[in-house]
């Protein structure tokens, strides 16, 4: 591959290329976006196996296609960290940084990384550093003894929300490595005007984390309101969700999956978003849900808990109303004072438009990223949060 050279021959753009080993889950759309903003670099997309959804892309380099063959190198892989195959790929993409995204796959390509003599960055986003750590028996060995190494290796961790920083300082990672770094969203220049066809919006995975079952028991207490109900989304949980839903007599609509432009387009039709987080039986954690930040950009207010980095995005009082993790009556009661005051959600709504604007802007946050990339591939060190600036 060669890099392409930008007119009036200035240096060729530097490239990163963005490891994940499924390439991609739809549910991650944060790995996209952050990757195809970068404003400097040249984001060249890695994985070991593709993953049938709508956020994979032609363009996308794959490892390990279909095979037998395939399978018993991509095992390799996982069983020693090592692969001649993808030593191969990425020396042909000559990448300056490689971006990882979860420790466990960060561990995947972390030797690779270190075998060329390349600077490895890891975003850890949730359960990597707050379920997977924890699990018992062997499993738990291994994962706990690949997540140090990863650590050890990677140039620069970075974490998506302060609560996550700390598990991973809490699995191993060295402190003057992590940094938290928020991966923004896009904040569209204006709120779509469109009739308002849902009170309540949800979007995310049918998991435990999630708190979609406290959700739905929470809209059974409104049944003098019978506010009209949009759940957008899949999981193991969505036809057990799907039956109490249809039990407690709700006004309730599941659209299953969707592409990222159809949920936008259906949370601009809403008028509060719901993210009831809690931390699951085994362990896992959110990050830091960007469907708080989708949401709000439109303009929203969220109605969420005291979970992981949730306050980081929903100020309570001022952008959204939080409270505890799986209290439902709190739950219902703030659903219910957004519903009922339309001035008190209007302004909510607005300033939480206005923070994502300020503090969680998907360009903006690229931005400082490539000044990280710029001093890992320098080998310089990474400057704390407070002494990193903008270009002006």
């Amino acid at each position: 591959m060669t890099t392409p050279m930008p007119p009036g021959g200035a240096d060729p753009a530097p490239t990163v290329v963005i490891w994940r080993s499924g390439l991609l889950a739809g549910s991650e759309t944060f790995v996209r976006n952050q990757g195809l903003a970068l404003p400097r670099w040249q984001p060249r997309f890695l994985g070991a196996t593709r993953v049938d959804s709508p956020l994979a892309a032609e363009t996308d380099m794959i490892a390990y296609p279909d095979g037998g063959r395939d399978r018993q190198a991509f095992l390799r892989l996982r069983l020693t960290g090592e692969s001649p195959r993808l030593r191969r790929l990425l020396a042909g993409l000559r990448p300056s940084v490689v971006h990882a995204h979860f420790g466990n796959d960060g561990w995947l390509i972390s030797r690779t990384a270190e075998q060329l003599g390349v600077p490895l960055v890891v975003t850890v986003h949730g359960y990597d550093v707050t379920r997977q750590p924890h699990a018992p028996g062997l499993r738990g060995v291994r994962y706990r003894r690949n997540l140090r190494q990863v650590f050890d290796r990677a140039a620069l961790v970075l974490a998506v929300s302060g609560f996550i920083r700390d598990r991973a300082i809490a699995a191993g990672a060295d402190p003057g490595r992590v940094r938290v770094h928020h991966t923004g969203v896009p904040v569209p220049a204006e709120v779509p005007d469109v009739p308002k066809r849902w009170d309540v919006a949800f979007v995310g995975r049918f998991v435990e984390k999630k708190g979609v079952d406290d959700l739905v028991e929470a809209l059974g207490a409104l049944a003098d309101r019978r506010p009209r109900v949009l759940l957008i989304g899949s999981g193991p949980l969505e036809w057990p969700i799907r039956e109490r839903a249809a039990a407690l007599g709700l006004d309730a609509t599941f659209l299953g999956a969707q592409e990222p432009s159809a949920v936008a387009r259906h949370l601009a039709e809403s008028r509060i978003f719901v993210s009831p987080s809690k931390t699951a039986a085994d362990g896992d954690a959110e990050g830091l849900p960007t469907t708080i930040l989708e949401a709000a950009s439109l303009g929203l207010p969220t109605v969420s808990t005291y979970h992981s980095g949730i306050p980081e995005a929903v100020l309570p009082g001022r952008t959204g109303l939080l409270g505890p993790e799986g209290d439902r009556a709190v739950l219902a009661g703030n659903i219910r004072q957004l519903l009922v005051d339309d001035g008190l959600r209007t302004r909510l709504g607005s300033a939480a438009r206005r923070h994502v604007a300020e503090h969680f802007d998907l360009h903006r946050q690229t931005r400082l990223l490539e000044q990280l990339y710029e001093s890992v591939a320098a080998g310089r060190p990474v400057q704390p949060p407070d002494r990193t600036r903008l270009p002006a």
